[in-house]
């Protein structure tokens, strides 16, 4: 079934080759082994250069590493989404692995979404814990003092957000560490209103659900 939607992807995109090929969010009802042992056949196939994962649990990170290198994962990561700073990041560190944070701004909120700007009723940000009444009331303080930063360093609150987010690799936006520690210091995750930056239901796809079953056969 991989194959055949690489294939459909190759089509598609009108390439021989697809660079960087992700596990977009781990099946966890399959080995991990598994789902890597059929990357890595399209690795050697030459339909796919690099593999990558998305939202992947420790464990799961550590078993597809001994089948083939993962060249990234996908994670959320920016000022208020920073929990996973000493289990994942760490581990991504550990083992050579490239980081892809998605939503550096925090769903837009550090664009100003919720804030200068209105939801619309059918966003799916208006389910969202950190969007919904009295969680976003605190959270424009939050984004206020961003603002004022900004407004220091000559920049925007969402060029200030994505900035932290670009220094905390061999990345080209240098930050002096003082300043880093300010912009650190004005987002607090203790005063973060909505305790995660997922509904219950949609927290069940994120890494601390996304280990899958046992391998009982070799790759």
């Amino acid at each position: 079934m991989t194959g055949a939607k690489v294939f459909g992807s190759l089509k598609r995109l009108g390439v021989e080759c697809i660079d960087l090929y992700y596990q977009h969010r781990v099946d966890t009802t399959v080995p991990i082994e598994e789902t890597v042992g059929e990357l890595k056949k399209l690795e050697e196939e030459g339909k796919v250069r690099y593999i990558g994962l998305s939202e992947a649990s420790p464990d799961t990170i550590r078993r597809a590493h001994v089948v083939h290198l993962i060249t990234a994962v996908q994670i959320e990561w920016s000022l208020w989404t920073r929990h996973i700073e000493e289990e994942i990041i760490s581990l991504y560190r550990e083992l050579g692995i490239g980081i892809a944070p998605y939503s550096p701004l925090g769903r837009g909120f550090f664009g100003g979404r919720g804030v200068a700007e209105k939801l619309p009723a059918t966003s799916f940000l208006s389910i969202h814990p950190r969007f919904q009444g009295e969680n976003l009331e605190k959270n424009k303080n939050i984004y206020e003092r961003i603002e004022i930063l900004g407004k220091k360093y000559q920049c925007t609150p969402s060029r200030l957000a994505l900035a932290w987010v670009l220094q905390q690799g061999n990345d080209v936006v240098p930050i002096p560490e003082k300043d880093l520690k300010e912009i650190v210091e004005a987002v607090p995750i203790k005063d973060v209103a909505g305790s995660h930056q997922y509904n219950e239901a949609a927290a069940k796809i994120t890494w601390k659900f996304a280990n899958t079953p046992p391998n009982d056969s070799r790759v």
